[in-house]
């Protein structure tokens, strides 16, 4: 049951990323990435599981702020003009 939700993760987060390629604003391709960040803490928090390896979990968790930093900072970024200034 766990290698098939790692499967289903895999491909989602497959068809995100075509979806933060092809789509035309870049709040769009923001919120891929998010996506993308969310789902690799879903398939690292799985895999864990899997495993039954507890460290991954605290992987799982720094991916976790690391992403959510990261979205935060380019929001705010593209927020205030970029480069543009």
């Amino acid at each position: 049951m766990l290698k098939i939700t790692i499967i289903l993760l895999i491909i989602s987060m497959l068809t995100t990323s075509i979806r933060m390629v092809f789509r035309a604003t870049i709040w769009d391709k923001l919120l891929a990435l998010n996506l993308i960040s969310a789902k690799t803490i879903l398939l690292l928090a799985v895999y864990a599981v899997y495993k039954d390896n507890i460290f991954l979990l605290d992987l799982s968790i720094s991916c976790g702020i690391i992403g959510f930093l990261g979205i935060t900072l380019l929001s705010r970024f593209i927020l205030r003009g970029g480069r543009q200034k």
